[in-house]
């Protein structure tokens, strides 16, 4: 007799299921894009947003007798950097002053004399020096002390070893172009039509000795004035030539 082995079941189905959803798989990670991962870059300090050119403010100090030693007319605007409490970095600020909300005050000696004006909660000083030998005197010192409500801490800086606004005893510094001073790496000063006399001052400004910016701007127009004339001068005599030689051809018989 011949022994009959029955036929074990298969799961037909679980490998059926199996290899669908191994083609579904493939299907679908074959179509999926592969992205490279963007590594993250920190965004440079955005640029200072700059006001409109400032207004020009008269100031001047009076010493022990009530009589003015000091006077300055100038438009101000301020370039600070400073640590931001609301984005916590290091950002750039341009400020411009505000006459009608400046107060102003300063001393005068032989030797020194200075100017500080306050508006709100920022403080600007200017020191001057004398040279008694060389009657030349020149901005020596700039004091910034400013307090703003993003800053994370309030700002103070000064630099004693300036050099700026050169002028002669008796005579007024004037620069009425944008004039930068650099003053520290977090502070530097913008100046508009700038006019001020520290020293030898008799009631009003003596006689103005102007920067290299305006003296450049009114070399320019003498520049022009003497090509034209140049210009002019050659035409008449290339004339007067031309007409000497149409004479010059003509004889009498």
């Amino acid at each position: 007799m011949i022994s009959i082995i029955p036929k074990q079941n298969r799961p037909v189905g679980a490998i059926f299921s199996l290899l669908l959803a191994l083609t579904i798989h493939q299907t679908l990670t074959s179509n999926v894009p592969t992205t490279a991962a963007t590594p993250e870059t920190s965004s440079p300090p955005a640029s200072p947003v700059t006001p409109g050119p400032p207004e020009r403010g008269n100031y001047n100090v009076t010493n022990a007798n009530d009589t003015v030693c000091l006077l300055a007319r100038m438009a101000l605007q301020l370039n600070i950097s400073f640590t931001s409490t609301s984005q916590g970095k290091l950002v750039q600020e341009v400020l411009n002053l505000h006459p009608n909300l400046v107060k102003f005050s300063g001393s005068c000696e032989s030797d020194r004399a200075s100017l500080i004006l306050t508006e709100d909660n920022i403080t600007l000083t200017f020191s001057f020096s004398l040279n008694s030998t060389s009657n030349k005197y020149h901005l020596s010192g700039l004091e910034l002390s400013a307090s703003l409500p993003d800053m994370a801490k309030g700002l103070v800086v000064r630099n004693t070893t300036l050099n700026y606004l050169v002028g002669t005893l008796g005579h007024s510094y004037m620069c009425q172009k944008e004039k930068t001073l650099s003053v520290t790496q977090n502070f530097s000063l913008n100046t508009f039509q700038l006019q001020v006399q520290p020293f030898g001052v008799k009631g009003d400004f003596g006689a103005a000795e102007e920067c290299e910016l305006d003296e450049d701007d009114m070399l320019i127009p003498i520049v022009v004035g003497a090509a034209l004339a140049v210009l002019v001068l050659i035409v008449i005599l290339a004339y007067l030539i031309g007409r000497n030689r149409s004479h010059a051809g003509y004889q009498t018989i």
